[in-house]
């Protein structure tokens, strides 16, 4: 794909001076792409941009009825881009300094009850290869909490059976080291061996980097994240759950269940990969309000006496 010379420099320096995963690149790319096409026709670049001709992206990224959240990310890429460009001396002012970022809504994530997740986990049935690595798949994002890109992400060398400990690889390709419990182990042992893993190898592999991964396709390739999510969502639809199932549900439901369980706060935190304890604390919340599900509905005394 033909880029603006600039976000190519743009996209470099976040590679190599920012660390940045190569997800977030793509993501960046795509954004600033979309951004340069919209000035383009009316014979607008990045160099002589306005205030104005910015907002004017935002206001009709909104009107398009795309998602809050999609337009937020959208103008944080270019925020970043500009800023970089002012650094570089390629331009005077930045064009986005003084505009307004877009208000996402804080939204408190509904994790699986204990028993809900039980319930998500026991339709995980059957002995073919796909269905040994389905059921490894969603017991391993359970137990550990993990991104679905770093379940996706992961090679054989990252994981110890023998200690029950993982290696992950988050947000800016920062490692952390993750445990996970027995019946995940049980199942992954289960996954790798010639029941699961083995009849998905292929005669020939058509990447090297596929050769390593843990989670295959049925083709012998490196499962994407795609496909892993509507693995998920399949498991959710066969469970009955009366709601929609997703990675992500998984992950807050493993943060949800370990607090309400008495795990510390920054132990989470360290677990799930966040930068920051105030990403954690919305966790805190949910057991909260959990806590008072569960008094109203069964201490004898909580309602009243009508």
């Amino acid at each position: 794909m033909n880029t603006d010379p600039f976000v190519e420099s743009f996209l470099q320096w976040l590679t190599v001076e920012r660390g940045r995963a190569v997800n977030t690149v793509i993501s960046y790319r795509r954004d600033l792409g979309q951004y340069l096409s919209w000035l383009k026709p009316n014979g607008v670049d990045a160099i002589s941009v306005t205030e104005k001709q910015v907002e004017s992206f935002v206001r009709a990224q909104q009107e398009t009825g795309e998602a809050v959240a999609s337009t937020a990310r959208r103008l944080a890429a270019i925020r970043m881009f500009h800023k970089f460009l002012v650094s570089e001396g390629v331009r005077a002012t930045n064009p986005v300094e003084r505009l307004e970022g877009v208000h996402v809504p804080s939204g408190v994530p509904k994790p699986l009850t204990q028993e809900e997740t039980e319930t998500l986990l026991a339709v995980m049935t059957g002995e073919s290869g796909v269905e040994i690595r389905d059921r490894a798949l969603l017991e391993f994002l359970y137990a550990t909490g993990a991104r679905i890109s770093e379940a996706c992400d992961l090679s054989l060398d990252d994981l110890d059976l023998s200690n029950r400990l993982v290696r992950l690889f988050g947000k800016g390709s920062k490692e952390r080291v993750v445990p996970f419990g027995r019946i995940a182990a049980a199942q992954l042992e289960n996954y790798l061996s010639v029941a699961g893993r083995e009849r998905l190898v292929p005669d020939n592999w058509t990447k090297g980097s596929d050769r390593d991964a843990v989670f295959l396709t049925n083709r012998g390739r490196r499962m994407n994240r795609q496909k892993a999510w509507a693995i998920v969502k399949d498991a959710g639809v066969r469970s009955g759950l009366q709601r929609e199932m997703s990675p992500h549900v998984l992950r807050h439901s493993c943060a949800t269940h370990m607090l309400e369980h008495g795990a510390d706060l920054r132990i989470v935190q360290e677990m799930l990969g966040h930068a920051t304890i105030s990403t954690t604390q919305i966790y805190t919340k949910v057991s909260q309000d959990r806590l008072l599900e569960v008094y109203r509905s069964a201490h004898p005394r909580a309602r009243g006496s009508s």
